[in-house]
């Protein structure tokens, strides 16, 4: 095995920004306190430039033990705008039903503003 020494490799040049929104089963309105329950329904599109991660099996929820974290989104574009409003995308698109509440309408309003677009 050959060292790499990272004072002399050649670097790749960035390709874009990507943005990562984390999908909790928590409640903006209540402080953020977490939830739990069954997810009767999760839908997510993809679209390009778009992929996400979910924990959640086919009769699964969300246990009042574990994590409130059970997916991430992420969003890549040449500009971190761009990115900004395909997740923002991604995130409308993304419909889950079931007994938990989620950041995702907080995470789109959070995005939206303009001291985050700055």
């Amino acid at each position: 095995v050959t060292p790499i020494d990272f004072d002399t490799a050649p670097q790749n040049p960035p390709l874009g920004h990507c943005m990562a929104a984390r999908v909790t089963a928590e409640d903006p309105e209540s402080g953020f306190k977490p939830t739990s329950g069954a997810i009767h329904s999760l839908h997510f599109r993809s679209l390009p430039g778009v992929t996400g991660n979910f924990s959640v099996g086919l009769t699964g929820g969300v246990h009042q033990f574990a994590d409130s974290q059970f997916g991430h989104i992420f969003a890549h574009k040449p500009t971190r705008d761009e990115a900004g409003t395909l997740l923002i995308q991604a995130l409308s698109e993304l419909s889950i039903r079931g007994e938990i509440h989620t950041n995702v309408k907080y995470l789109c309003s959070l995005i939206e503003k303009d001291q985050f677009r700055a």
